[in-house]
């Protein structure tokens, strides 16, 4: 096939590019570069079977040639305030992304009779009051909280691809993306492992918010991978969850981190934030079992073994 990705050149879509590519597909890849890196593709450089694009995917764009499928990962995703790059400080970015981006390539979808697979989100859910969450709980969302940019952009463009799919029978598919991990993640994300793993390579105690218990689950990112692509080829319209269901406190995190780096700083307690972080987040995955017959196999000793170089590398320790 010929696979439009947006958001290739960030972390998830340039994971996406080279298993494409890897598997005999020709690649179109499209990013801003506000929060994609150029690293994250430069060794596509060359390929004939990857062509990129720089393009803001909420104006306008044009593709030639054929394509068969889209995939939207284009979007700000990190939760850090003090990122340049992260939704709290690109909040029309991020609502633009998710309504006029989605917007703009289930137009190209539905001209070009392909399919469509948007990246959404376990944000959706919000902080969930049904646990592990499956894909049919609404969510227990707040839409004027300061994480709403993100998690009602993602909703919206749920809403809208189901709305091509049924008034204009675009073949489409949804992915719900649990938290994912593994190279090429930016190390100021905002998120656990980002934080966590650079300050344990850097031998400094590691800190956690509160007294560590709220929760999440980890997924390495080529399991990740592998079920976005089976979903691509699937016939699965509705929502489908994606992401690992061990379930771990922030404090288990953090001491198994500790335990594999063989950081001996220990770890620091810090207050709250302010921000309404969900509490507690795990993926039911039995749709995926069922339709996809996938699972996660990394477990999280291996991934985070398999990230470490790439983390040593980035802050000079390689």
């Amino acid at each position: 096939m010929r696979i439009l990705i947006t958001g290739a050149a960030g972390f998830l879509g340039s994971h996406l590019s080279d298993k494409l590519l890897a598997d005999g597909h020709e690649v179109i890849g499209m990013d801003n570069f506000v929060t994609g890196n150029p690293d994250n593709i430069a060794h596509l450089a060359g390929n004939d079977k990857f062509i990129f694009f720089k393009r803001d995917v909420s104006n306008y764009i044009f593709v030639p040639g054929k394509v068969d499928a889209i995939m939207h990962f284009a979007s700000p995703a990190s939760p850090n305030p003090q990122s340049k790059s992260g939704y709290f400080n690109l909040p029309i970015q991020t609502m633009k992304a998710g309504a006029l981006g989605t917007h703009n390539c289930l137009g190209i979808a539905r001209a070009h009779n392909a399919k469509f697979l948007l990246a959404s989100t376990s944000e959706i859910y919000g902080d969930p009051l049904v646990h592990p969450q499956t894909e049919d709980y609404a969510g227990n969302v707040d839409p004027v909280g300061t994480r709403a940019v993100y998690d009602e952009a993602k909703r919206f463009a749920e809403s809208l691809t189901m709305a091509y799919h049924r008034f204009h029978n675009v073949n489409t598919s949804i992915v719900r993306i649990f938290n994912t991990y593994g190279p090429r993640m930016d190390l100021e994300d905002g998120r656990a492992l980002p934080n966590l793993l650079k300050q344990a390579l850097l031998g400094q105690p590691l800190t956690v918010y509160g007294d560590g218990g709220q929760t999440r689950s980890f997924c390495y990112v080529d399991d990740l991978v592998n079920g976005i692509i089976k979903l691509l080829y699937s016939k699965e319209h509705l929502p489908v969850n994606i992401g690992n269901p061990v379930e771990m406190t922030i404090l288990q995190f953090a001491e198994a981190i500790n335990r594999i780096t063989g950081n001996k700083a220990g770890i620091t307690y810090v207050d709250a934030r302010s921000s309404r972080d969900p509490q507690r987040r795990q993926p039911n995955i039995e749709r995926a079992k069922q339709i996809l017959n996938w699972e996660p196999a990394v477990d999280l000793e291996e991934g985070i073994r398999r990230t470490i170089p790439f983390f040593k590398s980035k802050l000079g320790l390689a």
